[in-house]
């Protein structure tokens, strides 16, 4: 009060609010767009020569083995059993490997760096953003990068005639909740990792199931109890999906494959955020 009058208080805008009045505390600010904007920012001005190069190698593959290795091979069996062209056969399969490639790297040596050396997120959780929102801006990172390979990869597949169905532009999307499952869970994984020597663990996990996830041979040539194995892992979720998308064939087997990377996706966000709750708001 000021000669009579009363002073109000200012009004806090949305991203101010205080912790105690937040829909989950003090773990989400709703401020995901600052996080994301300040990564989208240093990514453009220093690492866009990596991205690029995540999407060079799966369309390298994509020729190499589909054009190369498939004129020795001809057809194989798709999706329902329909014969189809060897390179029909692996692109929907390496359109999910490049997503997943673009995810990972995002959210584990990219996260590392900033988590351990440049303590970035220490000093964002020092303002009023909580955990979740670095975690889902992290993420969102990884997803704009996904959703990028997943639409140039779909381009050139359609510039080599290998679009045969128009549900086949569902697979951007798809690959987007591919890469939302990688990155979610990598950016967990990786809020334990204390040296770099244990991202070598990283490459270790990803080149087997980038090879026996049936990318390029059909899951039926492995025995009984490796195919157990190889269905439990993410990438031959995503492989099937983007496979069953590219030719049309949609059946409850597709939400599977989704449901899939949607409990991944939470499992995730909610170990990245208690993670960083522990470390940072002690």
């Amino acid at each position: 009060m000021t000669h009579g009058r009363v002073i109000a208080a200012p009004r806090l805008a949305p991203t101010q609010l205080a912790p105690e009045n937040r829909i989950l505390g003090s773990l989400y600010a709703r401020n995901i767009r600052s996080v994301f904007a300040r990564g989208l920012k240093a990514t453009w001005g220093s690492n866009y020569a990596v991205m690029i190069s995540g999407f060079v190698e799966p369309v390298l593959y994509l020729v190499a083995m589909g054009i190369g290795l498939g004129s020795l091979i001809g057809t194989v069996a798709g999706p329902g059993g329909q014969e189809i062209g060897y390179a029909n056969y692996i692109a929907p399969a390496l359109l999910a490997v490049s997503a997943m490639n673009g995810a990972v790297y995002d959210s584990t040596m990219n996260v590392f760096f900033k988590l351990n050396y440049a303590k970035l997120y220490e000093g964002m959780l020092a303002t009023s953003l909580g955990p979740l929102d670095v975690a889902l801006g992290e993420i969102l990172l990884a997803l704009l990068r996904g959703a990028m390979y997943a639409t140039g990869f779909t381009a050139v597949m359609a510039a080599m005639g290998l679009i045969t169905s128009p549900w086949a532009l569902l697979m951007i999307p798809a690959a987007v909740v591919v890469a939302f499952g990688f990155a979610s869970f990598g950016m967990a994984i990786t809020s334990y990792m204390k040296t770099f020597q244990q991202l070598d663990w990283v490459g270790f996990v990803m080149l087997p199931m980038f090879l026996f996830s049936a990318t390029f041979y059909p899951l039926s040539v492995y025995p009984q109890g490796i195919q157990w194995v190889i269905q439990a892992l993410p990438l031959w979720h995503g492989v099937e999906m983007m496979r069953q998308l590219s030719m049309g064939l949609i059946d409850w087997s597709t939400a599977g494959h989704l449901l899939y990377f949607i409990v991944m996706i939470a499992l995730g966000l909610v170990v990245t955020t208690r993670r960083l709750r522990a470390l940072f708001l002690k």
